[in-house]
């Protein structure tokens, strides 16, 4: 078998994960798709895990309950665990609204291969968006245990990384992620 140091010698950088958490409508996957796009402008493999789009196959069999979303997190880490082991910079985005969840995901993939991006968006900001209209089908009590609404978010307690919508557009928050990544010694040589 090979090693993550053999597969990192062809892609030329290290295997990690970047894992995107906040709100939804928080702009979470916008952010991680800029960031993904510079990544492959620069010559670099990641791949993007979407939450909305596990959700419809690896995790289709699981609801919204703390359990569910527990169980859900677990598989998003294992998957993105074997992802950052064949050498490529994975970006998960998923609200993952558990301390907890987060932390264990850091622990499994490993602390020095883990990026913890929290979208902070404020919920006001995250209904006034409502892309999908979830925000306003979860204040009609028709979409329970909606994550902000009548489910919880616990807010990251130390985030390596913090973005806000003052940041900027979704292009220079991608580009405050790829110079982080950069200057932890993530993305090879420059």
């Amino acid at each position: 078998m090979l090693s993550v140091a053999q597969r990192e010698e062809v892609t030329g950088h290290r295997g990690m994960v970047a894992w995107f958490t906040g709100l939804s409508g928080s702009g979470k996957t916008t952010v991680a798709r800029a960031l993904d796009h510079l990544l492959h402008s620069h010559g670099k493999r990641s791949f993007l895990m979407d939450g909305d789009v596990l959700r419809e196959g690896i995790t289709s069999d699981l609801g919204f309950s703390p359990e569910d979303r527990t169980e859900n997190l677990r598989r998003f880490t294992e998957v993105a665990r074997l992802f950052a082991n064949a050498g490529t910079i994975t970006l998960v985005s998923a609200i993952s609204p558990y301390e907890e969840s987060r932390e264990k995901a850091r622990e499994r993939i490993g602390a020095e291969r883990f990026l913890l991006v929290h979208v902070a968006t404020p919920l006001e900001v995250c209904e006034a968006r409502d892309v999908k209209g979830l925000y306003a089908k979860a204040r009609a009590g028709k979409l329970p245990q909606f994550t902000g609404i009548d489910a919880p978010y616990e807010e990251p307690e130390n985030p390596d990384i913090k973005l806000v919508p003052e940041d900027g557009d979704p292009g220079v928050m991608a580009h405050t992620v790829f110079d982080a990544l950069k200057s932890r010694g993530f993305l090879g040589e420059a």
